[in-house]
C-alpha cells in the first residue's frame, strides 16, 4: 500500500470542489493507493514541461498530477480539469 502526502496546493484546489466532486476523488485515491496501475485510474507519466511527474483520472474530466517519492511513497501535486497540466 501506498503511503500518500498532499501539497497544500492540492488540499486548497480540492475544498474549492463541490462536496459529491470530493466524495469521488477520495473514492479513486482509495483505489489508487491498493493499486496505483489499476486500468481504471489511466495513471500515466506526463512529458514536455511535466516531466518526472504523473497523472491518474478521477473521471472524464478530472485528473490528479502527482509525483513518487519512493517506491511505496507519493505526493499529490495538484486536482483538476486538464487545466492542472499547465
Amino acid at each position: 500500500m501506498l503511503e500518500i502526502r498532499y501539497k497544500p496546493a492540492f488540499l486548497r484546489s480540492f475544498k474549492k470542489l463541490p462536496v459529491g466532486l470530493q466524495q469521488e476523488i477520495a473514492e479513486r485515491i482509495a483505489l489508487f493507493r491498493d493499486n496505483p496501475k489499476n486500468p481504471t485510474l489511466r495513471t500515466h507519466n506526463l512529458k514536455g514541461e511535466l516531466k518526472g511527474r504523473w497523472s491518474f483520472s478521477v473521471n472524464y474530466y478530472i485528473r490528479i498530477v502527482f509525483r513518487f517519492e519512493g517506491k511505496h511513497s507519493v505526493v499529490l501535486l495538484a486536482v483538476g480539469d486538464h487545466d492542472v497540466y499547465r
